[in-house]
């Protein structure tokens, strides 16, 4: 099915591995444990010579059906999957750095991931956070030490787009461990392996599940990084084909170990989630620019934060890397406007922090999701004290708008 489109192979992903009773949808399996008739089984199974369940904190057979969907969308080598993004993001973290490394980070991060930050810092991982939409300053930042490079795609909530061509090329000239946070463009508009990328973090509960429904998480290995050359593969991981040997080591001393497993339940409902994604997003992609363009305009409205728009300063890069300028945007009320009044007049659209969602979100920034980072902080990521994140949803459009005209009277 390689050559075939995104919605087509995510659509017959489930029915090509052969359900039992001819089903298109992979069942919920909620067993725990699995049984083997022959000993000799369970001791492969757990040896790695053999494939199959053991346990479900590491797999079932929902999760292994969801897991090649998600490789296929991502164009990866294998897939793991975790409760939440913020586990797989933790679980790579842990799983492949140790006390004395070095982990190059973009500042423009969601604010869950810059705390976690602090705590690396705690066990000893040294972290340099920069403006990764240069790429200069992550040559600048490298240090011996050096083992990763961390970005995200489209920044939450500023919208900034980092350097993910350029960071690429660096990061394979200096044989270092590059990691996409792909959650905001998601794999159907930026297949993140053309620019390179080791390991692909999605949070699934976002766009691919989109309903709002459930939570999940999943790393990616892309299969372009050469993990032989890695110090930090552990002895007991480097057998057969090195090509695993990172993702196995994150599927053990991740997930195995820190034990941030996906249900089936969830899992099912992402998997059925995700094959309206492009559909989805296509509209949440065209409502996103329309609102955009109509706030841009607006007397009350101070300044908009959308890579759609041409003024964006990355506008071209994100025009050149993804099929679209995604869901997310922020904007600035000029400053006699009071925010809350303003979003409390919403009769459509959610107060809520979510994003990817079918219904429009929207909340004040500073007070809310990243009130713990502190002014200083907020500053150098782009956030103003009177910024509006909005998730586009799959309204429409000129229903969308009028909402917003009717608020910002």
């Amino acid at each position: 099915m390689s050559g075939q489109g995104f919605t087509t192979k995510v659509v017959h992903s489930d029915r090509l591995l052969n359900q039992e009773h001819g089903a298109v949808h992979a069942p919920i399996h909620n067993s725990v444990p699995y049984v083997f008739e022959d000993a000799q089984g369970l001791i492969d199974v757990f040896q790695g010579k053999q494939a199959g369940h053991v346990y479900a904190r590491s797999s079932t057979p929902t999760l292994e059906a969801l897991q090649y969907k998600i490789k296929q969308m991502d164009n990866g080598v294998a897939t793991v999957l975790f409760s939440c993004g913020m586990s797989a993001i933790v679980s790579s973290f842990l799983a492949l750095l140790k006390s004395g490394d070095h982990l190059i980070c973009s500042i423009f991060l969601f604010g869950n991931t810059t705390s976690l930050l602090g705590t690396l810092k705690g066990y000893g991982i040294e972290v340099t956070m920069v403006d990764a939409t240069d790429i200069e300053q992550v040559k600048a930042a490298k240090k011996v030490n050096t083992r990763m490079v961390f970005v995200e795609t489209i920044a939450n909530p500023a919208t900034q787009v980092c350097a993910l061509d350029e960071i690429g090329d660096f990061c394979e000239s200096e044989n270092l461990v590059y990691v996409i946070d792909n959650t905001i463009t998601s794999s159907y508009l930026f297949d993140a392996t053309t620019v390179k990328a080791s390991l692909i973090v999605t949070s699934l509960s976002k766009y691919v599940a989109g309903h709002g429904n459930a939570l999940g998480g999943a790393v990616t290995d892309t299969g372009l990084y050469n993990w032989e050359s890695y110090p930090n593969i552990f002895p007991a991981y480097r057998h057969g084909d090195s090509a695993m040997w990172g993702v196995t080591q994150i599927k053990k001393k991740g997930l195995r170990d820190m034990g941030g497993c996906l249900s089936s339940q969830s899992a099912h409902l992402i998997s059925v989630g995700s094959e309206t994604m492009e559909l989805r997003m296509q509209r949440q992609c065209q409502n996103a620019l329309a609102l955009a363009e109509f706030l841009d305009s607006h007397p009350k409205v101070a300044k908009v934060y959308y890579p759609g728009l041409k003024d964006h300063a990355q506008y071209s890069l994100a025009n050149r890397l993804f099929k679209d300028f995604g869901a997310i945007l922020s904007f600035d009320l000029v400053d006699e406007e009071d925010c809350c009044a303003m979003l409390n007049k919403l009769d459509i659209v959610v107060s809520a922090t979510h994003l990817g969602d079918n219904r429009t979100l929207a909340l004040p920034v500073a007070p809310t999701i990243y009130h713990e980072m502190g002014l200083e902080t907020r500053q150098k990521m782009g956030i103003s004290e009177s910024m509006i994140r909005c998730s586009i949803g799959i309204e429409n459009t000129e229903d969308l708008i009028e909402d917003f005209r009717q608020a910002l009277v």
